[in-house]
């Protein structure tokens, strides 16, 4: 049995989603592991992964409007508020998404459906640079 972690950074434009797709096959490569999982963490409170729809962006879209109806922002029974409006909404918005997502490897690839690709949805209006860390176990 093999591990191996590593880290990289997204930097955002604020809301919306962003692929690590790619960034997370690679680290899968540099792993040389070939039958295993990889699980992927985002290292923040106020930002999630999701696996999602990768081939129309439409459907991004919709799913950024439907967060912003369901949780929205400005609302006067949020009492957490010290960073600004969208501070409590973005907290509210991870807890309903995850913070992680595992993925089958197989033969050295992650196993992600034709569709499906890994995002960093950022739930905050300003930029921000997460950091994204990945850990694969399994055999070479």
């Amino acid at each position: 049995m093999a591990a191996h972690a590593s880290r990289f950074t997204v930097s955002t434009r604020g809301k919306g989603t962003y692929e690590v797709t790619d960034s997370c096959e690679a680290v899968v490569r540099a792993s040389g592991i070939r039958t295993g999982i990889a699980t992927v963490f985002v290292q923040h409170t106020s930002c999630s992964l999701v696996i999602f729809e990768n081939a129309d962006p439409s459907a991004r879209t919709d799913l950024h409007a439907f967060f912003d109806r369901l949780v929205p922002e400005d609302e006067p029974y949020f009492v957490h508020t010290y960073e600004g409006s969208d501070d409590m909404p973005s907290h509210l918005r991870m807890a309903l998404t995850r913070t992680s997502e595992v993925v089958p490897v197989v033969d050295g690839k992650l196993a992600l459906g034709t569709w499906q690709g890994i995002f960093l949805f950022e739930h905050r209006r300003v930029s921000h640079t997460r950091s994204v860390v990945v850990s694969v176990v399994g055999e070479a």
